[in-house]
C-alpha cells in the first residue's frame, strides 16, 4: 500500500482496506497493522478494469462514500436507495438475484487510466463493497464485479472504515 501511495503521490489514511482476489480475503489495516481479516466474493470474471466486463478491478481506491447509515441489517439496495425491505423479506424470484444489502462503500479509482477515467473507471462502474443475500458464495467468486462480504461483516467494516479511507486491490 505505501509503496502504490509513493508512485501516485497521494497520502496514506490511517485507516485502509486491502483486498486480495486470489485469496478472497479483505484486510482491515490501522496504521500499516492489521486488525481484521474478512472472506469476500469478488468477480466470478476475470478481473478487469474496463466497463461491461463485469470483473473487479485492481489498484488503488478510495471510498469515496458511505451508503445506508441507519438502514436495518439485510436491507435491499437499488439504485443505492434502500426499498424498504431487508432480503429476508423478499419472494423466491426476488432472493435468487444477487441483491445489494446492509451498507454500501462506494469507491472511486485513483489510477488515471487504470481503475479512473474513460471506459476503465470504477466509480461509473458503480463498483462498490457491500453485502449479499448469498451469504454462502463469501469466500469465493461470485459478484459481477463488486467486493461483498457478509451482512455482519459489512457492518463492522462501514463502522470502522471512515470515507476517504485508501483501498488496495490486488489481482496477484
Amino acid at each position: 500500500m505505501m509503496k502504490k501511495c509513493r508512485a501516485l503521490s497521494i497520502p496514506a489514511t490511517e485507516v485502509f482496506l486491502v483486498v486480495n482476489i486470489p485469496s478472497q480475503e479483505m484486510a482491515l489495516k490501522t496504521k500499516e497493522v492489521p486488525t481484521q481479516l474478512f472472506p469476500v466474493s469478488t468477480s466470478i470474471k476475470p478481473p478487469s478494469c474496463t466497463e461491461d466486463s463485469l470483473g473487479t478491478p485492481w489498484g488503488l481506491h478510495r471510498v469515496e462514500q458511505k451508503i445506508g447509515g441507519g438502514q436495518p441489517q439485510g436491507m435491499v439496495f437499488r439504485g443505492r436507495v434502500p426499498t424498504g425491505k431487508c432480503f429476508q423479506d423478499c419472494d423466491e424470484a426476488t432472493n435468487h438475484e444477487n441483491l445489494i444489502t446492509t451498507r454500501i462503500l462506494r469507491i472511486r479509482g485513483l489510477e488515471e487510466g487504470v481503475n479512473t477515467g474513460g471506459n476503465r473507471d470504477s466509480w461509473n462502474r458503480y463498483i462498490y463493497i457491500h453485502g449479499t443475500n448469498h451469504e454462502d458464495k463469501i469466500g469465493s467468486p461470485a459478484s459481477s464485479g463488486c467486493i461483498q462480504l457478509t451482512n455482519t461483516d459489512m457492518l463492522t467494516v462501514y463502522n470502522q472504515v471512515p470515507e476517504g479511507s485508501l483501498l488496495l486491490i490486488e489481482c496477484n
